[in-house]
């Protein structure tokens, strides 16, 4: 029986609508609403749908990036919103995200290697700067980077580089969960296929597992076992890959399969 990870269920995340000169609150957009959805220990699952329908919003809710306004939130069997500042500091070492534009992600001024070393001594999982180098190398390896990249900065290198040195930052941690906010949509499709190869990889080779965030279908279906369709906010359908991609129900899913290019068109 699957092991569940993260279960999240009837969450909310409203956003307050001001008016008049008191600026008092009239009404409230709700960003998400009523969204259930659950990811099991090794599994990837995809969320899709198109700009503003509340994927990127749920996902930081779900983690805590912002504060959801209801909702229950399971991690490992834990209350999520119930942990204390010291507890949500532990646990987040548990729980990563890769962000759409790498190098926006980046502290310029830092080197490679402060960038993922950082979070290295903060959660204390190396002893002293030796360590961390020596973590920080093998990282990079593991990414496809070579260690002598950790003494560059990130204009340096390209923009596939740039997403690989995100992902070297997540790992670091050991982390059981890494949500992928339109990881690979800022970069060109051969080096797409690149960074999707290597996060396979990873999943494998470390015991990981996925969020996946992304209005292309065509990655989801590679990388994905199961969707969450969204719409407004709502989830309007959800299932296995298989299914979500050969037998749709809803109408909105529909027409997004059916924006798919195809790999072959007839003219």
């Amino acid at each position: 029986m699957k092991k569940k990870l993260l279960e999240v269920r009837r969450l909310k995340k409203y956003f307050p609508i001001v008016s008049g000169f008191f600026r008092r609150q009239v009404g409230n957009v709700k960003a998400v609403d009523e969204v259930d959805f659950t990811i099991f220990d090794g599994g990837v699952l995809g969320m899709v749908g198109e700009s503003g329908s509340g994927k990127s919003t749920a996902a930081r809710a779900a983690i805590r990036l912002i504060e959801p306004t209801g909702g229950h939130i399971s991690f490992q069997g834990n209350d999520f919103l119930a942990l204390g500042q010291e507890e949500l500091k532990k646990t987040r070492q548990k729980i990563q995200i890769v962000f759409q534009d790498p190098y926006a992600s980046l502290n310029p001024r830092r080197t490679v290697g402060e960038s993922i070393g950082e979070a290295l001594l903060y959660h204390k999982l190396v002893r002293d700067l030796q360590e961390q180098v020596e973590v920080t190398a093998n990282v990079l390896t593991k990414v496809g980077l070579s260690p002598d990249a950790m003494h560059r900065y990130p204009h340096q290198f390209s923009g596939g580089q740039q997403q690989r040195i995100c992902i070297g930052r997540a790992i670091a941690m050991n982390p059981k969960l890494i949500i992928c906010d339109e990881a690979v949509s800022a970069l060109d499709v051969s080096i797409q296929a690149q960074i999707l190869n290597l996060l396979i990889e990873l999943k494998e080779t470390m015991g990981l597992s996925y969020l996946f965030i992304s209005h292309d279908l065509s990655v989801i279906r590679h990388i994905c076992d199961d969707v969450v369709v969204m719409q407004q906010g709502k989830i309007v359908e959800q299932g296995s890959v298989s299914d979500i991609f050969h037998h749709p129900k809803n109408r909105y899913t529909q027409q997004l399969l059916a924006a798919i290019p195809r790999d072959h068109p007839v003219y």
